[in-house]
């Protein structure tokens, strides 16, 4: 009699573990429906000057982020991109760069350095935050935010090399994830663009 109540004890404790987890289950999967709503727009940093930049100051524009270097085969997207930016910021469309060490120590520069660099080639004047890390255990905040479908709700992505292009749309949401080898201007981008 003894084992038959141990036994029927055990299994109802047993049952209560499994009714435990399903209610731990169900509140991460809760968790991560709440995290997934996040946007862009949720997110501070400082720029390559080092002043505080607040992208819920772009709530109802278009973005494109990029990972950026100054001493890579693609570094002449600059230009490329500045023309896009000067084409359309008035369309509510901004272009966001983001000076990464990530790929080949292709950006060595400090900030100052490359805040320089981005102007006296390429006339950069579109938004340029302080140097990053875009991927690895030291990944900004807000790169985790764009390669993470848990975080943006969209897809999971890897920051292949430098360049690599996110579009955001108005709302803050992550629409799509460019290649860097896709020049800024491309039509797809430019349709993007021009919705």
């Amino acid at each position: 009699m003894k084992k038959i109540v141990f036994f029927i004890s055990g299994l109802m404790l047993l049952v209560g573990c499994k009714n435990d987890s399903k209610t731990d289950n169900n509140a991460q999967a809760e968790n991560m429906e709440t995290v997934a709503k996040g946007t862009i727009h949720d997110f501070k940093t400082k720029d390559l000057y080092g002043n505080d930049f607040d992208f819920s100051t772009l709530k109802g524009k278009k973005i494109m982020v990029v990972n950026t270097a100054s001493e890579c085969g693609l570094t002449p997207q600059y230009e490329d991109l500045e023309a896009l930016y000067r084409e359309y910021k008035n369309d509510d469309f901004v272009i966001v760069g983001f000076p990464a060490n990530n790929f080949g120590q292709q950006e060595p520069g400090t900030n100052e350095e490359i805040a320089t660099f981005c102007k006296k080639n390429f006339g950069v004047t579109f938004p340029m935050m302080e140097k990053i890390s875009v991927k690895g255990d030291d990944m900004a905040p807000i790169y985790n935010f764009l390669t993470q479908k848990s975080k943006n709700g969209v897809q999971d992505s890897d920051v292949e090399w430098n360049f690599q292009k996110y579009l955001i749309n108005k709302e803050g949401e992550l629409v799509k994830v460019i290649s860097p080898k896709i020049l800024p201007t491309n039509p797809e981008i430019v349709n993007w663009i021009r919705e």
